[in-house]
């Protein structure tokens, strides 16, 4: 288990980069917002979903989304679950976590801090794993680089045996990031009424193309996901000034999902 006074705080932002966003009246779509950085004297355009570029600069994740663009969503995430977990009387330093799409540590970071007893993560982006080990080394007890949708026989094997009683993921459900299916395979990889908590865009919820809709609509509505809590928020800024608003979920895994329920996906028109 590691200490939470272990993890010091936040100095990642030392290093500032310089940073240009379009003008305010674009009105990108969420998926393609970018901004140029300044690095070493060269200007470079980053989107924003180009990650493995983004973790790869020191501190340049938390200056984009956290200073700049004031995303709230890994605290509120891990605040609603262990108040709701100290609601019906769980202690979190029962719980071990799997934190999928982990990225570099952020969320993670916050379980430690809340009293988690461990987290093991998972991404599928290489520089995400190595962005963790260099910001956060004190926060997973493992970290894995896997796709959930095709994972290795023996790591499959080790990921399940871990019997995981909580699962969470904030802000990467839904863009192509992480698909239904992969949720689908790591909501399968828990143990029984594990608790599940993950932050999707309010939109994904509530229209078919992403493919969550029909999913975690079907799931609850079989009893297999049971939601405890739920909280609508503003996630963060988007570069033209608008609010994007997301929904905190917080719920029991009572049975096993179905992969086949996950299996069709649409294509879906991104705002």
């Amino acid at each position: 288990m590691t200490n939470p006074t272990d993890i010091p705080e936040r100095s990642l932002n030392a290093a500032r980069y310089e940073l240009t966003f379009p003008e305010r009246d674009s009105a990108a779509d969420q998926d393609s917002e970018y901004c140029e950085v300044r690095v070493n004297g060269d200007r470079r355009r980053i989107r924003f979903h180009d990650y493995n570029e983004i973790y790869a600069l020191p501190g340049l994740y938390e200056q984009l989304f956290y200073d700049e663009l004031k995303c709230v969503s890994p605290t509120v995430l891990t605040e609603l679950l262990t108040d709701t977990m100290a609601e019906t009387g769980v202690d979190p330093g029962t719980i071990d976590a799997f934190d999928i799409g982990a990225g570099n540590g952020m969320v993670g970071e916050e379980l430690v801090k809340r009293g988690i007893r461990s987290v093991v993560g998972v991404d599928i982006i290489e520089e995400a794993a190595e962005a963790a080990e260099r910001d956060r080394p004190d926060v997973y007890d493992d970290y894995h680089v896997a796709d959930l949708t095709d994972l290795p026989p023996a790591l499959a094997r080790s990921l399940e045996e871990k019997r995981f009683s909580c699962m969470t993921t904030a802000a990467a459900l839904g863009f192509g990031d992480i698909p239904p299916l992969a949720f689908a395979v790591a909501l399968n990889l828990l143990a029984d009424d594990a608790w599940v908590a993950f932050t999707i865009k309010e939109r994904f919820l509530e229209e078919e193309e992403s493919g969550f809709s029909t999913l975690v609509n079907r799931l609850c509505d079989t009893g297999r996901l049971e939601v405890l809590n739920q909280r609508k928020y503003r996630h963060r800024m988007a570069v033209d000034g608008r609010e994007l608003h997301y929904v905190a979920v917080i719920a029991r895994r009572r049975q096993l999902a179905p992969l086949d329920w996950a299996s069709a996906r649409k294509r879906f028109a991104q705002d």
